[in-house]
């Protein structure tokens, strides 16, 4: 019988203890930069002439690892080894996989700095960013082993008259893993253990600039006991081998988090039945977000602009439930907007590695400059407040940036960035805050600071996001607490972290006796 489901403590790196652990666990990984990691396909590791630099973006001179990259023809070979392993995974009773994540939880939990270190160097993640991040991967483990056991149990049914009535999930087969490089750990757990724990197998396909956590992921499951030929790993090209994967006739689900543009183009490819195919394929898709911080004239400005800057700027702006937008009602937006200012200007930014900083760089060279870009376009749209350019070298550091004055409709107001860049609204009414609010192509996060519980009940009903947050900050949802996923172009509402995510993965079957 296992206790209810807690969510993991995050650790605090004003003990002693806990920095020292972290700071030797980064030095210890700073001492096996420029390792060389292998495929795993069918329980072999496979090494590849072509490689993935994964480089440290606090300086890009320093390669934290070398990846094999995979072909096409290795993809192909990896969707067919996960088809040859799903009929003996998938009779595992489910009690039996779950405890094989329940493990890798333990496991993640004795490695947890070392992980956290993993994800400063790699992904660029202050200390508290890379600690919640592992925290969160293992509580995808601890939620999906319990909710695995739930589904795994007979579901209720009307009974007829002289039958025995039954129904029971089981799973599907194939499972595509594609995650992000902004939550390298928890959301490539989350996606790959749910898959997993449901009897499906898996290949996953780790973001190119972080395939090195991935690679510990790997080695936390099998450490844990996963049988060699349920998991592969298969890093590369998110083109040629990335569409394999996902055309594939042998694959059964797509499970993916990334930008819009990859996620359409999954779900147009995924659509298409290819020769050989028996099924429908299933896309489980997060695709990002545009989203806004409502802040009403009744609001306690001081607590919405805490929440704001750290919701707008915590992990350099890159999480698709990062605040972007800040809507403020005119009678409070000088005070708001100065308030807001001064928090920002208080952030340090510059290498991830030291805790002293709240900011660290932006992920890669292409995204650094595609923020830059846009920085521009702010200027010409709006008035640059704060920020607006390089923080530092040779990092890819950038100031956190806040435009005032930015029009409904504006580009920076419109487009996702995924930077440390806030756009200013000023609107006379909360109907223009809503209409505001909602007039994006996305629908991820969203929050409202306002006394007024008409207008929260308000909210409730019409700020059309998946994950809504009322006097609180847009970003941090926990496992089990905040079921995570969005409308619009944000995805298919898959709810991470929520009792209904394991469906997603399985098909029910209903068997009718007749006595």
């Amino acid at each position: 019988m296992l206790a209810p489901f807690v969510n993991e403590t995050y650790n605090d790196f004003s003990i002693e203890a806990n920095r020292k652990g972290m700071l030797a666990a980064i030095a210890a990984v700073e001492g096996r930069f420029g390792t060389h990691y292998p495929l795993l396909v069918g329980g072999r590791e496979i090494r590849t002439d072509k490689e993935i630099a994964s480089l440290n973006p606090s300086d890009p001179s320093q390669v934290v690892g070398y990846v094999s990259s995979a072909t096409p023809e290795i993809a192909d070979q990896a969707v067919r080894a996960a088809h040859e392993a799903f009929p003996a995974w998938s009779r595992w009773e489910p009690e039996a996989r779950a405890r094989i994540l329940l493990r890798a939880a333990a496991i993640m939990r004795r490695r947890r700095f070392e992980l956290n270190a993993v994800e400063v160097l790699e992904a660029g993640k202050p200390w508290l960013e890379a600690d919640g991040d592992v925290a969160e991967a293992i509580d995808f483990c601890e939620f999906y082993a319990r909710e695995a056991i739930r589904y795994g149990g007979a579901q209720p049914t009307t009974l007829m008259p002289g039958e025995e009535d039954n129904a029971y999930y089981i799973p599907c087969g194939v499972t595509v893993v594609i995650p992000p490089w902004n939550f390298p750990l928890a959301i490539a757990c989350g996606m790959t253990t749910a898959a997993l724990v449901a009897g499906n197998t898996v290949v996953l396909k780790p973001a190119s600039p972080t395939p090195v956590i991935a690679w510990y992921l790997v080695d936390v499951l099998r450490e844990a006991g996963l049988p060699e030929g349920v998991l592969q790993y298969v890093p590369g090209s998110g083109g040629a081998m990335g569409d394999t994967l996902v055309a594939h006739p042998l694959t059964r689900i797509i499970a993916f988090t990334g930008s819009m543009a990859v996620g359409i183009h999954i779900n147009e490819l995924a659509a298409k039945v290819q020769p050989g195919q028996i099924w429908l394929k299933r896309v489980v898709a997060e695709m990002g977000g545009k989203d806004a911080v409502v802040v009403c004239d009744d609001a306690d400005v001081e607590d919405a602009a805490k929440g704001i800057v750290s919701a707008a700027f915590g992990y350099q702006g890159q999480k698709c439930s990062a605040c972007s937008r800040l809507i403020v009602m005119d009678a409070v937006y000088d005070d708001l907007v100065a308030r807001v200012v001064e928090g920002t200007k208080k952030l340090t930014v510059g290498p991830a590695k030291d805790v002293a900083n709240a900011m660290g760089p932006v992920i890669t060279e292409s995204a650094m400059k595609s923020i830059l870009a846009y920085m521009e376009i702010g200027k010409a749209e709006g008035t640059l407040l704060h920020g607006g350019g390089r923080a530092a070298e040779p990092g890819y550091f950038l100031q956190p940036t806040i435009f005032g004055d930015i029009p409904a409709g504006a580009r920076i107001e419109q487009e996702e960035i995924f930077g440390p860049v806030l756009s200013v609204t000023k609107v006379a009414s909360f109907d223009e805050a809503l209409k505001v609010a909602n007039g994006t192509i996305y629908g991820l996060t969203g929050a409202l600071y306002s006394r007024s519980r008409e207008r929260l009940e308000r909210a409730r009903r019409e700020f059309h996001v998946g994950n809504l947050y009322l006097n609180r900050k847009c970003t941090g949802a926990m496992v089990g607490a905040h079921p995570f996923g969005g409308f619009n172009m944000s995805g298919t509402d898959s709810k991470a972290g929520g009792r209904d995510y394991l469906a997603l993965f399985l098909q029910g079957k209903s068997v009718a006796e007749r006595l």
